[in-house]
């Protein structure tokens, strides 16, 4: 029995070495480590203020992203507007030309038909005076003088010409 509990004198030693021990590391042991400690805590806690800094960071940055996309999207859709604006008025001034370049075709094709039926018209009718004047000569038997000749031709141009109009 005497191994199980103590004696008194060795539980004053142990006691006494306990307290030296503690006053001993509470002096040296335990002030570094608690400072450790504080240091690794005040970095832990850093490193938690600068993740929340990143992250509300982030979140700034990824809302300016977002806003910057809608209005790039916003400026992309203007300029295809544009575009096709531009393009528009470019086929509409084109169709326009084409239409004013026919326009002008058609009119000078008219005039120069109006042209040939009049070059036409002369020549026909300056055959038809003179085929006139001949016939009547034959039919009168006898030559016409330069004046009644001129006379004929107009009288026959007259008469050709009132034709034309009906």
């Amino acid at each position: 029995m005497e191994a199980i509990i103590p004696k008194v004198p060795e539980v004053l030693v142990a006691l006494a070495s306990f307290v030296v021990l503690f006053v001993l590391l509470s002096k040296f042991a335990f002030p570094p480590v608690t400072k450790m400690l504080d240091e690794r805590a005040d970095k832990i806690r850093e490193s938690l203020e600068k993740a929340e800094e990143t992250r509300v960071e982030a979140e700034r940055l990824l809302e300016e992203y977002r806003v910057q996309m809608a209005e790039a999207r916003t400026e992309a859709a203007k300029v295809i507007e544009q575009g096709r604006t531009v393009a528009e008025n470019m086929k509409n001034e084109i169709i326009a030309k084409a239409r004013e370049e026919a326009e002008a075709e058609k009119l000078k094709a008219i005039e120069a038909i109006q042209a040939e039926k009049t070059a036409a018209m002369s020549e026909l009718q300056a055959s038809v005076a003179d085929l006139s004047v001949a016939v009547a000569g034959k039919i009168i038997g006898q030559k016409l003088s330069a004046a009644d000749h001129a006379a004929l031709i107009e009288r026959s141009i007259a008469e050709v010409g009132s034709l034309n109009e009906k």
